[in-house]
């Protein structure tokens, strides 16, 4: 046990607001004065479907979302997104465009591979990852089922910056945003699905939020009519996200995250602060004359996961070791590309970025 305060910078489950899990602490045994845990209470009570309904509503107000789109509150996190947008939109006379930038869009065209045909219409792996690729690069065809995107690529660190040109394509196009949505400003209606577990930005794991355009759920009902009812989007619309017993605990953590990004500011306010929490970190990494490495080509970085290399793996080793005795949790990169990863999520403080370059800076000065 420590008593001191933990930096989080973990890639996810990630960091939460304080103040979301003074509330929960609060309310764990008795929510809203009713003597009950929310997790107690039955998923068809007034308690919870009003804590259901209230974390739909946040939402639709934080990202500005119209009526002609369905907010659905699912489980088994992104990878069971990966089946079901190709058993919900995939049918067997067309095939389906995945943009290939790092492991998780490689792992989500697999599952699709299993279900119908697709093909890449970009791709950054020969390049390891260090890029997004520029839209104008991009293969497409006229009758593509669905054109698949990562928006947020956290074991690389690098990240789509501009959604405007996904309006002019033709096929829907659908996103995984799990680990950049509610950090930024996004135009919800640039795109005809949008998937994301919560654990990074928005609460703890367990619930995943889809939006889907009304049109395109209509089509789903011929593609996906031989597709098992858990599997389909259309059962989970009609009942409102209520099909089958939902992660309660999970969407109250949702409802109360919302919440405190809208008094923090909104979308727009956590944009501003992620964008200067990353900025230290980068300007420390360039201005290490080339002691610290960023992976992620300049034109993609990511304001979520800033991703770089020491000189020497002896080196990372130190450098982590270090980290972990002043209180750093998470700075591991992912075991597929090793070196080091900050995880900098809505609920990470500016303090604690700042501790974090005034380390890296000293670190570096020790050891050059």
């Amino acid at each position: 046990m420590t008593n001191k305060s933990i930096h989080n910078f973990n890639a996810g489950p990630a960091a939460l607001p304080k103040e979301v899990l003074r509330q929960a602490a609060s309310e764990l045994e008795n929510y809203n004065g009713t003597g009950l845990s929310i997790m107690e209470h039955s998923h068809r009570g007034e308690s919870y479907e009003s804590v259901h309904h209230e974390a739909i509503a946040s939402v639709k107000r934080l990202l500005g979302i119209s009526d002609a789109y369905e907010v659905l509150l699912l489980q088994g996190g992104a990878s069971l997104q990966f089946a079901m947008v190709p058993y919900n939109l995939l049918p067997s006379d067309k095939k389906a465009n995945y943009i290939l930038t790092g492991s998780w869009s490689e792992k989500a065209k697999k599952e699709a591979d299993f279900l119908g045909e697709t093909y890449s219409g970009a791709s950054g792996k020969d390049n390891n990852y260090k890029r997004v690729p520029d839209v104008d690069t991009i293969e497409m065809a006229t009758d593509d089922a669905y054109i698949h995107m990562t928006s947020n690529n956290t074991i690389y660190g690098t990240s789509w910056q501009d959604f405007t040109r996904m309006a002019e394509w033709d096929a829907p196009v659908v996103a995984d945003m799990s680990s950049d949505i509610f950090s930024r400003a996004l135009p919800v209606e640039n795109f005809d699905l949008i998937y994301a577990g919560a654990q990074k930005n928005i609460g703890p794991s367990g619930v995943t939020l889809v939006i889907i355009s009304k049109p395109l759920l209509e089509q789903t009902k011929t593609i996906a009519r031989d597709v098992p009812a858990i599997l389909r989007y259309n059962t989970h619309a009609d009942k409102a996200s209520l099909y089958n017993t939902p992660p309660t605990f999970a969407v109250y953590m949702l409802k109360n995250t919302l919440q405190w990004i809208e008094v923090s500011g909104g979308l727009q306010a956590m944009e501003t602060r992620n964008r200067e929490k990353a900025a230290l970190l980068y300007n420390a990494i360039d201005e290490s004359d080339g002691f610290y490495r960023g992976h992620a080509h300049p034109s993609s970085r990511s304001n979520m996961n800033v991703t770089f290399t020491l000189p020497t793996e002896e080196l990372t080793e130190r450098f982590l070791e270090e980290a972990k005795e002043r209180q750093f949790s998470g700075l591991n990169g992912h075991r597929s590309v090793g070196g080091c990863r900050a995880s900098i999520y809505n609920a990470v403080s500016l303090e604690s970025c700042e501790i974090l370059r005034d380390f890296m800076v000293s670190f570096q000065n020790k050891h050059r």
